[in-house]
């Protein structure tokens, strides 16, 4: 079994990291059910003030991954989020490479709903790429992703944790502006979005440098060669280099792409389905789908095996001791009866008419681990003993006791010597 954080969540294994901390697969004990465990990984101010902010987020979307609870365990700190099997988009590129155009399109959606939402609240997210959009394993079916991972996030006119022109989040997803210290703002997030969807369209990160220089030299670029025109006209409106000209929010992006989506032809015959799978793996030993497995019960003490009947097991009584079985049958074979001692005089000598003993039966027809019983034959009553013969043999050496040690005895007799001096020298006085 895993550790127990708090006395509530049950570590497993970890599935993932990030910049602040371990992602971990954990069993909630209240809840009796998986989450997803992030646990801070520093203890400074800094990280811990992004990490109270993390966690204090509370956004309810089907689209939108956020803290669920929290928890603090002597120096540690962590917080919950379901937990999603269905690992990122970088996870579906690596599978698949370039995703055909209308799938691209349901994924955007669904990023667009989540951002909408996450803006609602007047927060800037400052990190969208591919791998902080997880996804449900759903397989063949419709997909469903998570906007996940609000470390770096902050709300509109709270205090900057950073210092001035300094840049925080993934080098290649960064709006033009942010890369001059400009304020976070909801069309930074937007910028990235577009970025994500030329990704996802390409199979390889773009280069957003390349862009801006041909946005800013030649105006709107044609559509490549892999992304429908319809698409293209709102992805360029995504990652314009001026944010006064981009899109301002995620819901008139996502009013653009529902227009695009009606202009798309409709997929190939041939065209390979995309299937999200579990991407974490299966559950270690001791645990399964409902938590982690009963121990297996501690059994008591094993009765000897009966030979010829089965002896009952022992069952632990309720305080921990142990319910002794029934008395059954002897198993094992019993002792051959023993000679019939011979008669003794009151002279301690063997009485000369007492019969001898008789011997047990051996041989065959003397059955192993039955008892034999011996037959004595009838004797008169013994006749009175002799007199004892005078004992003539050396006599056994006294056993001394032994006296005090040397170390001990030696003190004592100065002492009673000097007693008897002081004793005698009073009497002279007198």
């Amino acid at each position: 079994m895993g550790e127990v954080f708090a006395a509530r969540y049950e570590l497993i294994d970890p599935i993932g990291r990030g910049g602040a901390g371990a992602v971990w697969r954990a069993w909630d004990h209240r809840r009796r059910r998986y989450v997803a465990v992030k646990v801070l990984r520093q203890g400074d101010a800094h990280t811990l003030l992004r990490f109270v902010r993390e966690q204090a987020l509370r956004i309810d979307h089907p689209h939108v991954l956020a803290p669920a609870s929290w928890a603090a365990d002597d120096d540690q700190v962590l917080f919950t989020m379901d937990l999603v099997s269905g690992g990122s988009l970088a996870h579906v590129i690596g599978d698949y490479g370039p995703l055909p155009p209308r799938y691209v399109c349901v994924l955007l959606d669904q990023l667009l709903s989540g951002l909408a939402a996450v803006h609602a609240e007047g927060v800037v997210h400052r990190d969208i790429k591919p791998a902080n959009i997880l996804m449900e394993a759903t397989g063949a079916g419709r997909p469903h992703l998570r906007l996940s991972d609000f470390g770096i996030s902050m709300r509109k006119g709270e205090p900057r944790l950073t210092e001035t022109h300094y840049v925080v989040g993934t080098p290649g997803y960064f709006a033009p502006e942010q890369l001059f210290g400009a304020e976070p703002d909801f069309t930074a997030d937007l910028y990235a979005v577009g970025l994500v969807a030329l990704y996802l369209l390409h199979g390889t990160r773009p280069d957003s440098q390349a862009l801006v220089e041909h946005f800013t030299a030649y105006g709107t670029p044609p559509a490549p060669a892999s992304v429908p025109e319809p698409l293209w006209q709102v992805l360029a409106g995504l990652l314009q280099p001026d944010p006064q000209v981009r899109f301002r929010t995620a819901t008139g992006a996502r009013k653009a792409l529902a227009a695009a989506m009606e202009l798309l032809p409709e997929p190939g015959p041939g065209e390979e389905p995309v299937e999200i799978f579990d991407q974490i793996g299966p559950l270690p030993a001791g645990f399964g789908p409902d938590g982690p497995a009963p121990a297996p019960e501690e059994s008591g003490p094993a009765a000897p095996e009966a030979v010829r009947e089965p002896v009952p097991v022992p069952s632990p009584s309720e305080t921990g001791s142990f319910h002794l079985p029934p008395p059954t049958a002897r198993t094992a074979p019993p002792p051959v009866p023993a000679a019939p001692a011979p008669a003794y005089g009151p002279a301690y000598g063997p009485a000369p008419d007492a019969p001898p003993a008789p011997a047990p039966a051996t041989g065959p027809q003397a059955a192993p681990y039955a008892p034999t019983t011996p037959s004595y034959a009838p004797h008169a009553a013994p006749a009175p003993a002799a007199p004892p013969e005078p004992f003539s043999g050396p006599l056994a050496a006294p056993v001394r006791r032994p006296g005090p040690p040397p170390k001990v005895a030696v003190p004592v007799l100065l002492l009673a010597l000097v007693s008897l001096a002081v004793g005698f020298w009073a009497l002279t006085q007198v």
